[in-house]
């Protein structure tokens, strides 16, 4: 299976983790939000809205279109961290987002 098909489907686990923890959004943020240029637009989204509507977006763009892919990812520790203190059972989404980080870090 090529690097691109293992990544497109480490992207639907993401989003299917994220269902499952209805964590998904039917609206987007306001465009003024996803503009942040911080790190995970800490300054104005939420962890699990940066994953939706900024990491998954622009990487199926780069799959699809069969781009260069990021040579390095770490975002499970950022996810570790936003998740810590709250009460969700996210043990499926960090092991899908450390199969995308291993991925992407090849």
């Amino acid at each position: 299976m090529s690097q691109y098909h293992q990544v497109a489907s480490a992207l639907m686990d993401i989003e299917a983790a994220l269902r499952q923890l209805h964590l998904w959004q039917s609206e987007p943020p306001p465009a003024e939000a996803l503009r942040s240029e911080q790190p995970f637009a800490v300054d104005t989204l939420q962890f699990e809205q940066w994953l939706q509507f900024i990491f998954l977006p622009k990487i199926r763009f780069l799959v699809d279109q069969e781009q260069p892919l990021p040579g390095q990812c770490s975002i499970a520790p950022m996810a570790e961290e936003s998740f810590r203190g709250r009460q969700l059972a996210v043990t499926e989404l960090l092991a899908a987002l450390e199969n995308i980080d291993a991925l992407l870090s090849q």
